[in-house]
């Protein structure tokens, strides 16, 4: 595969991981803080334009400096995340039609609830 069809393809994976990170906003079960995270490294190989606009973004750009510095994440976007997390576990028990539908779901999110809490945090 060529070099110039390369950088399509990240620059197509950053604009659909950005596009994911925007619609997890307002959709409750949709992570953001990965699919940023993923949009930025996409983004570092496919556009540098893309990727100084996502360093330079007043809420997405500190996230992405501290994630590319020391691999932190704020407690902040961790209590958020956690948080959302905790609110899906209930909806799933809520809805699903069967009871270990639920607990897969939720047994998921507790291993990436335990692994970004573990996760440092940006030195102020």
């Amino acid at each position: 595969m060529g070099r110039r069809a390369r950088r399509w393809l990240w620059l197509l994976l950053a604009y659909l991981a950005l596009g994911l990170a925007i619609v997890g906003i307002f959709l409750p079960g949709l992570p953001t803080t990965p699919f940023v995270l993923l949009a930025a490294y996409a983004a570092a190989r496919g556009s540098e334009r893309l990727h100084a606009w996502m360093l330079a973004h007043r809420l997405y750009g500190p996230m992405i400096r501290d994630w590319q510095a020391t691999g932190s994440v704020s407690r902040r976007a961790k209590q958020w995340a956690i948080g959302s997390m905790a609110v899906c576990a209930v909806i799933f028990f809520l809805t699903a039609p069967k009871w270990w539908m639920a607990a897969i779901g939720t047994g998921i999110m507790a291993v990436v609830g335990t692994w970004l809490w573990l996760r440092p945090e940006p030195v102020p």
